[in-house]
Order: C-alpha cells, then structure tokens, then sequence
C-alpha cells in the first residue's frame, strides 16, 4: 500500500555566520563504543590552545543536516557575525541523514546529527568526528479530542503503534496505563519521518530499549524500515511533522523538543513517557538534565554515545548529543581553523542558557563533555 507523503519541510538559510566576541571553552546503533574513560586533563590543555576567533580573511562556512538542531545553529550563525562579519555561514535543514552524508563527501563544512556515527559509517569514513555541542530531547505528541497534554505512553505501547499491534486510542493497553482518561474509539495515525532523521534513530532506539521483542534492534537508525500500517503518514522534517499532526486528528508523531513551541501553537498534546526507572515524566530542563548526569561519567572520548532510557528516577527516556560531523582533513589550514573556532565559540559563548537554548529547549553540555568535544575539535586541520 502506497505510503502518503506531506508536503516537506526543508529549512536553508544563508546566515552569516558570527556573534559577540566570546570566551571560548568554558545512524546509527543505540549502542555506544571507544574508550570508556574521558582523557580530561590533556583535553583542557588543548581546549585551551583553540582559536577563540576566526581568520581576519573572508571566509564561507556551510553546514546542514539535523532539523531538531537547525534552529539553534542558525541563532548561533547569525550572532557569530555579529561579531566576525568577515566569515559567513549556509545553513540548512535537511535531516541528519543529510548532514552526516554531506560531511562525508565534503559537500559541506559542518554536519548536523541527533545521532552519532555507525559503526559501518565511521569505518567507512575513518576521518570524521562526532561532537557534542548540546543536549536535547524529543516528544511523543498527539492530536487527540477532549484529551490534553499529559497522557501516559510506554515504548512497548509505541513500538505496538508503530508496528500496527496497537490500532486504536481506546486499546486496552493505553486504557490501562491511563485510568479515568476518557480515551475515544478513533483510529491511531502513526507519523513518521520520510527523510534520513537523527529523530527516527531516537524514537527507534527508545522503542527498542523498552520491548526488543516487539521492535529489534536491526530496526534503530536514522532509516529504518517502517512496518505497513494502515493510514500512517510519512513526513519531512520536525516540521513537517508538527504540520501533519495538527492536521491530523488521532495522530501520534515524534518531534524534536526545539519545536515545542510550535507543537503548543498547533494544539497538540505531550505525552509522558516511561522511563527505565518505570516512572513516567515529561521533557522539562529539570528531567532532561537529571537524564545527562547520569551519562556524562560514562562519555568516551569520541563522545559516542546513546543516552536513550538513562537510569534515575527522575530522567526523561529521550535524551540525546547534538553532534557537529565534521572530517578532520579540511581542504586547507584557513577553513580548518575558521572551523575550529565557530564549534569552539558554541562551546563557550553558545552555552548560554538564556541567549540560546532556552529558546529551543536545549540544556548545556557539562564541563567534561566540553572538554571533550574541545579535544576532538582541536583534530580538525588541513
């Protein structure tokens, strides 16, 4: 049965790229590899010996992939220039599928990802890093009648959704998750992602976490391949996403936490999802922060690493990196540096709560894991 596609999503923007002079430094398989332990105190020194500014020449920096992360690159793209009007930056939206193919073949100069590299990708690309820049999160949201923000959805009820087992909002599984919930009878509308999406490898790994017998871990990545169900709706970007729910009574998508405001704007509801620890809470600062902590100790140096169902009682389940893919064989010394110090400058300066991520729902990345992302970024040469 053919699949119905949405009209697309797709973000690009010529920005320049700069912002207020700044202190600097301050897919996929859910499963996690490289060395278990950060190498912190040689990474401080090299976060130290970054660029805290770009070339005075003029340059031309592009970067695209992750929808979730477009919003917070293209803020922190603009105000860069803000600061070095001689370096400009492309941005875009395309999936982080994209961003990891077009870093790949060199197409651009900054990758975006939700998820990190493959195992396969990073063996077939043995040159390209991964970098943390922040952390982020990722709804389950739903259009339903008479029913707000706040029902309770397990990965085991969504992987039965998604795979077409579960096929009606009053199913006894949802019924018993949710007592006193007047659920309606109506058919559930699964939406999913048509483009390459580091979100697809979230809500997938989530999934399989939670019930690997009713979805494998051969079925986690940023393309999968999507059981048939009657009715599901294929979609291109966060965008798209919130577009076709808000459309679509019965729906059931999941979307990137930067888009929270338009997912509010659109009407619909968030769900609060299960964690490992077998609570259920909603994607808050609070919840998405308690889940990082527990990550950050078990970050390697590569910084490869799923946060998906993080333990702690208090940490949200979808949790993860926004990685930069970036090949650590520029083109030459001057883009290698220019490039150094824009991911350097969001490490530092770009950190900020208040000017940036509050905005798009992000958290920061904690000390250690910048000093990490520091290290790998110091790799990046000619």
């Amino acid at each position: 049965m053919a699949r119905k596609i949405r009209s697309a999503f797709t973000a690009a923007a010529l920005i320049p790229l700069s912002v207020l002079a700044a202190a600097c430094g301050n897919s996929s398989s859910p499963s996690s590899s490289g060395s278990s332990k950060p190498a912190a105190s040689s990474a401080k020194m090299v976060g130290a010996a970054l660029p805290s500014a770009p070339n005075k020449a003029s340059a031309s920096l592009t970067e695209t992939g992750s929808t979730l992360l477009f919003p917070l690159i293209s803020a922190w793209a603009s105000d860069y220039q803000k600061a070095y009007p001689q370096v400009t930056i492309t941005t875009g939206g395309t999936g982080s599928g994209t961003g990891i193919a077009d870093a790949s073949t060199g197409t651009v100069d900054i990758g975006a990802s939700d998820a990190y590299l493959s195992s396969s990708e990073k063996a077939s690309n043995p040159t390209l890093l991964n970098i943390p820049l922040a952390i982020s999160a990722q709804q389950v949201n739903y259009n339903l009648p008479g029913v707000k923000s706040g029902l309770k959805l397990d990965g085991t009820i969504l992987a039965g959704i998604y795979s077409g087992k579960i096929t009606k909002w009053n199913n006894p599984a949802i019924t018993a998750l949710n007592p006193g919930v007047s659920l309606p009878a109506l058919t559930i509308v699964p939406l999913r992602r048509v483009d390459s999406s580091g979100d697809t490898f979230l809500f997938t790994s989530y999934m399989n976490a939670q019930d690997p017998s009713v979805w494998t871990s051969s079925n986690v990545g940023t393309t999968v391949s999507w059981p048939s169900v009657s009715g599901e709706l294929a979609e291109q970007g966060n965008g798209g996403m919130v577009t076709g729910c808000g459309a679509t009574k019965g729906c059931i998508a999941y979307i990137g936490i930067s888009y929270l405001s338009k997912t509010q704007a659109a009407g619909l509801g968030q769900a609060v999802l299960k964690n490992a620890a077998g609570t259920f809470v909603s994607p808050t600062s609070a919840t998405i922060a308690a889940a990082a902590s527990g990550m950050t100790s078990k970050t390697p140096a590569n910084e490869t690493l799923s946060m998906i169902n993080s333990p702690g009682a208090d940490s949200y389940p979808i949790i993860n990196y926004e990685y930069a893919i970036v090949n650590t064989k520029q083109a030459s010394g001057v883009t290698a540096e220019d490039i150094r110090a824009f991911l350097n400058w969001a490490l530092g300066t770009g950190q900020s709560a208040s000017t940036y991520l509050d905005a798009v729902n992000f958290q920061p990345l904690p000390a250690a894991i910048v000093t990490l992302s520091q290290a790998q970024i110091a790799e990046i040469g000619a």
